[in-house]
Formats: C-alpha cells, structure tokens, sequence
C-alpha cells in the first residue's frame, strides 16, 4: 500500500501511464522538428535522422531491425515498430494497458481519449504519414494535450493524480535533457560551426522541439548557447525546462507523502529534492565551460536514481506482465 491507501500496483500504472503518454508526445516533438531541421542541414539527410535514436541510447536496438539509418526507417522504428519499447505506437500500448488496469480510478473520459489517442496511431498508414508527416505529428502533439487536459479537468487531485503528475513531470525533464544533449554532441559537425548560421538554425530547432522558442525569444531574445542552456535547464517558469519538471515532481510527492517541507521519510524525497536544489542554482556559464555532456549525463543519471527510488519506495516488486514498470525504459 502507498501513503493514503492507494494500491501500489495501481500507483505504479497511473504513474507510468502519464510517463507513456509523455515519452510519445516526445518522441513525436523530436521526428516533426527534425523533418523541418533536413530542409536546412547541411549534413546528410542519413546523419541528420541517426541523433534521433541515440538520444534514447537505443542505436543497437534499432542496428538490429535496420540495415541503414535512412529518414524512412528511422521515423518507422520510433513511430510504428512494435517490437521496439519506445515508439510511440509502444508507448501508447503501454499507456494504454496500465490505464485499462486502472480505470475504476481514472475519469471515463481520460480513458476515451487514451484509446481514441492509440487508434489514431495504430491505424495510420506508414505511406500516408509519409506524405503528411507535419499533420500526423502536429496530431500526436495535440492528442497528448487533450489527454493532459482531460486528466487535470476530470480527475480527482488526490494520491493517485499526483502520481500521474510525478512520472510526467519526471520524464518531461528527461527528455529535455536528452534533447539539449544531442544538439550539443551529435548535431553540431564542426567546432568551427559555433555561432555560425547552422548553429543558429540548430539551436532553433532544439527550443522548437520543446516548444519554447516565442517563449525564448521573449524573455532572452538572441539566440544564445548559456542563455538557452539557462531556459531549458535552470527556467522555473517555462513549463518544459528540467527545473520546472522537478519541482512539479517534487511537489507532487511532497503532497502524496504530506512530509513536512525540507524534511524526509522516503529515499525518493531526498534524492528528488536534492537534485531540485542542485539544478534550480545552477550556473549556465559554468555548466558550459566544465562541460554540458558531462552535466546533463550526470542528470540523466540522477533522474533514473529518483525513478528508482519511486518505485522502491511506492510500488511493488515488478513482474514481466506487458505493463512493468521495466518495459521501455530508456
């Protein structure tokens, strides 16, 4: 049992639940920037579409399904293969399946658009996306927006709601971090490139992603690598950055566990509110000059110790049904 008397394995559902939808809200932002990226690359269009892949550590899954990292097979692997764990159509099915475990606790309507949400994707046909890749995308976008907003107008606030909002919240700040770290790494070919239009273009491109550019260009204007590092990172106010995320985790599981503030009673809160505190001072220069890999691979690695410990501290042991909590990790 949690806290309040909320089943664990039903906590476990609707936290991973939120954290499916998310995950292929996510994957769907990174194909649809993309596309527009190629029209202005100056990079093969094969090494424009490898990064995509890489940002979920996922290169040798998708090297066993596909002989070359082509725009048409990439966009397959992490849109319809069913047989990879992060593809949207994978993540909905998961979503999907933990919210039916759990539907005498979420609204009608929360489930409706869910499913509605998962046959819209299972039912396209890969050669029409093809030909309408914005629209599908734009699609997936939307439907995740909807769900959202069904579940924060139909949905009880209580334990499990927050619970929801933690394995959001907590994979919202994972993936802007992945997303930061291959602009960095993978997209930029040449030192050289630094500052030049095609930086300039990139950096676009990665606040797009995130939906953060008119938010950027109002509070920061110039497209800047430590400002942007500063808007998507340390920002407690744009609702996609990594502080942002944590602190909407944090206070969800503050509200689940009712600990007094600055105190703990879970490995989770401490874990959790340490990284907040870490993240929230942070220096955006000083983050770039020791090195912004190495920073946003040391979160990476924070993130998946507060997972863990959410689910030490609130879930039962996982088992290898289709929903665990181990399935499409990533």
């Amino acid at each position: 049992m949690t806290t309040q008397g909320l089943l664990s394995r039903a906590a476990e559902a609707i936290f991973w639940m939120a954290r499916y939808v998310e995950r292929a809200e996510n994957v769907a932002r990174m194909i649809e920037v993309n596309l527009h990226l190629t029209l202005d690359s100056t990079r093969s269009t094969t090494d424009q579409w490898i990064p995509l892949y890489e940002v979920a550590n996922d290169e040798e899954a998708f090297k066993e399904r596909y002989p070359a990292p082509s725009q048409a097979n990439v966009i397959r692997f992490l849109t319809f293969d069913t047989t990879y764990g992060n593809s949207i159509a994978s993540c909905l099915y998961q979503a999907r399946e933990n919210a039916r475990s759990v539907r005498e606790i979420i609204s009608s309507e929360m489930w409706e658009q869910l499913n509605k949400f998962y046959l819209m994707v299972r039912n396209a046909s890969p050669e029409w996306v093809s030909r309408h890749p914005s629209e599908f995308y734009f699609e997936i976008r939307t439907a995740s927006h909807l769900f959202e907003g069904i579940s924060a107008a139909t949905m009880s606030h209580s334990e499990a709601w927050n619970f929801a909002t933690m394995g959001r919240m907590l994979e919202r700040a994972d993936q802007t971090s992945r997303i930061l770290d291959v602009k960095y790494f993978v997209l930029l070919p040449k030192v050289e490139y630094v500052g030049s239009p095609v930086d300039h273009i990139q950096w676009g491109a990665v606040l797009k992603s995130v939906s953060g550019f008119e938010m950027y260009r109002k509070e920061y204007g110039r497209l800047d690598p430590a400002q942007m590092v500063h808007f998507l990172i340390l920002n407690q106010e744009f609702p996609r950055s990594v502080a942002y995320g944590l602190s909407a985790a944090r206070d969800a599981l503050y509200t689940v566990t009712k600990t007094p503030n600055g105190s703990y009673r879970f490995a989770s809160e401490r874990l959790l509110n340490k990284l907040r505190s870490d993240v929230m001072y942070g220096d955006p220069k000083e983050i770039v000059i020791a090195g912004l890999h190495e920073y946003l691979d040391h979160l990476q690695f924070r993130l998946n110790e507060v997972s863990e410990a959410v689910r030490t501290d609130f879930f039962a042991p996982p088992d290898p049904d289709p929903v665990s909590i181990l399935q499409g990790q990533g």
